[in-house]
């Protein structure tokens, strides 16, 4: 006997991806010249990206705001980002499945800035 499974789709959202193409230079530039009151914005538009991208919310909007001013946050926001958001973007794109969360999570302690040119240069390749 076959069983009919049937998924429903009410609850996902139909959002398209929302486009965040940024140089990872001028994350850098713009997070030093603004000290740092940029990455709280960043955050939250990489936050809306990986969102759409994985269909539920991975980083919720309090994360992403708070990951900007507050330093132990912001290694989580990293470790989500790494461990949840960004598989998914290497598989929209075709890449093979890898997992940069320890990586994100040790650059996000001692360079911060570094994660955040990484993480956006992967995004970027979704606009390709």
């Amino acid at each position: 006997m076959m069983e009919n499974t049937i998924t429903e789709h009410w609850n996902r959202p139909n959002n398209p991806i929302p486009v965040f193409k940024v140089d990872p230079i001028l994350v850098l530039i713009f997070g030093f010249i603004t000290c740092g009151l940029y990455h709280i914005y960043w955050n939250i538009k990489i936050a809306e990206v990986l969102n759409a991208v994985t269909e539920r919310e991975v980083i919720s909007s309090p994360i992403a705001i708070f990951a900007g001013c507050c330093f132990p946050i912001n290694v989580y926001f990293f470790y989500l980002a790494g461990r949840e958001g960004l598989p998914e973007v290497y598989k929209r794109i075709g890449y093979p499945q890898k997992d940069d969360s320890t990586l994100l999570m040790v650059l996000g302690f001692f360079f911060p800035m570094a994660a955040a040119m990484i993480v956006q240069n992967d995004i970027n390749k979704l606009y390709n």
